[in-house]
């Protein structure tokens, strides 16, 4: 470990990226470039109590490196706009795609390693399954502007013949944890879950609208972030082999199930509700995403993952119950 390494972190006041921040902080760095859109203050108390060097708004970023040139040791690229209901594909471009291509063209020029964040939600229905093979890429259709955008930088990348001296895209699946409080809509459905909780007794679950699939019953591969941060910070301190690499538990569960986590978290009887699912999202609904995680575990990553009962336990008890910030 360098705790003096400058680290590069965008994204760092939304959800993953600030509990990274955080993270980075415990394990003793805090030469820090945080990088993100600065002008919602509901993410201020994501990062406010956390150390770092500098805070660069996004938009300002590359004329920032241009003009200070820091030596930057590492860059951990997290920043995406990541609303799944957001339809309009431009956007998705610009932040997801054109601004990912710059970051990457930057890492190549300076030699400089790369982590960045792709999504599950490249591998739409599922219907090649959920192995992150490379040459599965170009084959996959997601089902949203959001995934289409994460995919094409996916393809881009694989397509360079230059490329930073160690990079990996994390294709990251159900992630939830603290630091969500800003993400209204988008938001895990513990979250959504808790709140109900307390203000009805009750959670909302989507029917299901597919054959061979219960109300409740749709199956995700639900990952707590404290896992996505460890894992982010192995690849810093130990440089596998380049590539795209799934980030889940490898283990499918159900709405019901995370439903009965919460509840215990809370202490409260379990009630849930079956409501139709919204229109806009129907027919791209992902009703099982399983991530394999061989090709990490071969590379070596070696701690478990948590359970979804102990994630969602440590969450409710330590973070929503008393609104509180990691």
């Amino acid at each position: 470990m360098d705790s003096k390494k400058l680290i590069l972190l965008t994204g760092a006041a939304g959800f993953i990226g600030s509990y990274l921040l955080g993270y980075l902080n415990s394990k003793g760095y805090s030469r820090i470039i945080i990088v993100d859109d600065f002008n919602d203050e509901d993410k201020w108390f994501n990062f406010d109590s956390r150390q770092f060097e500098k805070k660069v708004e996004r938009e300002e970023l590359f004329d920032w490196l241009k003009s200070e040139e820091p030596v930057v040791d590492f860059v951990f690229h997290l920043g995406a706009r990541t609303d799944t209901a957001e339809f309009d594909y431009s956007i998705h471009e610009k932040l997801n795609v054109a601004y990912s291509k710059k970051i990457w063209n930057y890492c190549t020029a300076r030699n400089i390693p790369l982590v960045y964040a792709s999504s599950a939600a490249t591998y739409g229905s599922g219907e090649l399954g959920y192995k992150d093979d490379h040459d599965l890429v170009e084959k996959l259709q997601p089902l949203n502007p959001y995934g289409i955008s994460k995919n094409e930088f996916d393809k881009w990348v694989l397509k360079q013949s230059t490329h930073p001296p160690f990079w990996a895209g994390l294709k990251f699946f159900n992630v939830y944890g603290p630091n969500e409080y800003h993400k209204a809509r988008m938001a895990s459905m513990v979250f959504h879950g808790f709140n109900q909780i307390r203000k009805t007794g009750a959670v909302k679950l989507f029917k299901s609208h597919r054959p061979g699939f219960n109300d409740g019953e749709q199956l995700r591969d639900f990952i707590y972030v404290e896992d996505v941060a460890k894992v982010c910070y192995w690849l810093m301190e130990n440089h596998i082999a380049s590539g795209i690499y799934n980030l889940g538990t490898g283990k499918a569960r159900t709405f019901n199930d995370l439903a009965m986590a919460t509840f215990a978290g809370t202490g409260k009887q379990p009630r849930i509700e079956y409501i139709d699912m919204p229109a806009d999202i129907r027919d791209k609904y992902q009703y099982f995403t399983e991530a394999d995680m061989d090709k990490l575990r071969r590379a070596g990553y070696p701690d478990n993952f948590y359970s979804l009962e102990d994630g969602v336990e440590d969450y409710v008890k330590k973070f929503l119950l008393k609104k509180a910030y990691y």
